[in-house]
């Protein structure tokens, strides 16, 4: 028999299931990604974008390895080509700056000969991304349909400059998801970066830093204007004055950006100057760890009351040369703690029975865990952040782009020991791993930086979503935006200015020290005239 309040509750039943769906009138999001990690914290934005009703179209390559053409997020654009991650290249470029590390100790020339690797893989990212603008722009039917899709803003990453191009063209509304910027920090792209207390990233310097200390600071920020001035010139240059025109610079479209959603925080940045539109969500892709599966779960629970290690050195490295490999297996095998281990290379023949290796693990449900005792990471910035998150201390192991700089920043809050890859054996690497499991200063540095981060008033996911759909309504943040990239270097630090007021003490002076003279020959020179 049908019962009347059976009726109402099916209705109230699907009216809920309405309100769960995205909603139609969603704003229209046009996403140029980067590859590598950059994709893993730009899909965590794209999916909470897509669970609010948004809709998401993904430029990606087609040869692509980490952006998949088919999600039930967005809808994707695969181009031929233009894919700055070549892996191959990059392959060969992780070897090559491994092998060079491990002569840091022994070879100065080493370091030089690192630096010019990186700026090689630098000209070989980013010469293929301006090349595929290039057809983009001349392709009428793929412009048109950028065009008439009408999107409400373009969200990219400016480590490469291919979003950056397509939204200026398109005239969208340009929202960054951004820690880097062509080879420097997004700050000293868009914020005043005064050299006495901002460090280059890479230098290993705090924000108290001593005369030579200063020095160097400003000879290295030299260094990486000079290597930011050559990629842009080289590629970005010709294609802006051939498209925005002659008086058009690369970096005014960079500076012109609406809002900058910055990868970071100060527990993770040391305190400097910043902007009303740079906006900082660091940790936004950390969040509560969520159940193991359960052989994993078995197998971190065998390790009773000593606790779990978690080692992973990102998404581009796998695995280490082979005797690394077996110093890093026979340390673990010495301790009573239990150790999962994310590696893909051959089974290190000093592996111990407390060692779980694994093609991929689940890095930050691991972290959560409470029986995780210490992080062996490689210092990328997701996994650092999500080790604060969940106040998990550290053993760095850096090998190359800014995992040095990251690992610093933890060594110096006490929350890391840091070892050099070339130098590692068994004795340091057991003594490190020792001294972070069983010094308490290090977890509980963490788990104060930990209590820090957490203490926001709003949520770094939903403090860019917010940001994200403010452009959206607004169609823009113009009113953010300093026009400071608009002056040149003479207006922007009021040479002009000082020059100016200086010929003008100099000629008032001048002036004095005339009138003065001139009186003074006058009264003396009649005084004498009469004495005469």
């Amino acid at each position: 028999i049908f019962h009347p309040m059976s009726g109402w509750l099916r209705l109230v039943t699907l009216a809920a299931l309405l309100c769960s769906l995205p909603t139609a009138d969603g704003g229209k999001v046009l996403v140029f990604p980067v590859e590598g990690s950059h994709w893993v914290n730009m899909k965590v934005l794209i999916q909470e974008l897509y669970s609010r009703g948004h809709h998401i179209t993904v430029i990606r390559p087609k040869t692509s390895i980490f952006i998949k053409a088919e999600s039930p997020h967005y809808q994707s654009i695969s181009l031929d080509d233009g894919n700055e991650f070549d892996a191959n290249f990059m392959n060969y470029f992780t070897t090559r700056m491994l092998q060079l590390r491990r002569e840091f100790h022994t070879s100065t020339a080493a370091y030089f000969k690192a630096g010019e690797e990186l700026m090689t893989m630098m000209h070989h990212a980013h010469k293929p991304v301006v090349d595929k603008m290039q057809e983009i722009f001349e392709d009428a039917k793929l412009m048109q349909l950028f065009q008439e899709a009408k999107y409400d803003v373009v969200l990219t990453d400016p480590c490469f400059g291919g979003g950056v191009l397509l939204a200026h063209r398109l005239g969208l509304p340009l929202v960054f998801n951004v820690r880097w910027t062509i080879l420097e920090d997004g700050h000293h792209t868009v914020a005043p970066s005064p050299l006495s207390y901002v460090p280059i990233p890479g230098v290993k310097l705090t924000d108290k830093m001593t005369f030579w200390q200063r020095v160097l600071n400003v000879l290295i920020a030299l260094m990486v204007r000079n290597n930011h001035m050559t990629i842009k010139e080289s590629y970005y240059t010709p294609f802006v004055h051939r498209h925005f025109g002659p008086d058009v610079h690369y970096d005014e479209l960079v500076q012109a950006a609406d809002v900058w959603l910055m990868r970071t925080d100060f527990t993770f940045e040391f305190p400097r100057p910043t902007m009303p539109n740079v906006v900082y969500m660091g940790g936004f892709q950390c969040k509560p760890s969520k159940p193991l599966p359960q052989h994993l779960e078995d197998f971190v629970q065998s390790s009773a009351e000593h606790g779990v290690i978690i080692m992973s050195l990102g998404t581009l490295v796998g695995t280490l040369p082979e005797d690394i490999a077996e110093h890093v297996a026979a340390t673990f095998a010495q301790l009573p703690q239990k150790v999962i281990w994310r590696h893909t290379g051959k089974r290190p023949s000093t592996l111990g029975n407390n060692t779980l290796l694994l093609d991929w693990l689940p890095q930050n449900d691991l972290l959560g865990h409470p029986k995780t005792r210490v992080f062996v990471a490689h210092g990328g910035t997701n996994g650092l952040q999500e080790a604060i998150y969940h106040g998990v201390p550290i053993v760095g192991l850096p090998l190359m782009f800014d995992q040095d700089d990251n690992l610093f920043r933890m060594r110096v809050r006490g929350i890391a020991k840091v070892l050099e890859i070339g130098t590692l054996n068994k004795d340091n690497f057991l003594e490190a791993v020792k001294a972070v499991l069983y010094e308490p200063s290090y977890r509980e540095n963490v788990q104060q930086l930990s209590r820090l981060h957490r203490d926001q008033p709003m949520k770094p996911l939903d403090r860019a979503m917010f940001w994200i759909e403010f452009v959206m309504r607004h169609k823009g943040a113009a009113h953010l935006r300093t026009n400071s990239y608009k002056m040149s270097w003479i207006q922007y630090h009021s040479i002009d200015v000082i020059a100016l007021l200086l010929m003008s003490v100099m000629m008032m002076s001048l002036i004095c020290i005339l009138t003065v003279k001139c009186l003074w020959c006058k009264v003396f020179g009649e005084r004498k005239a009469k004495l005469d």
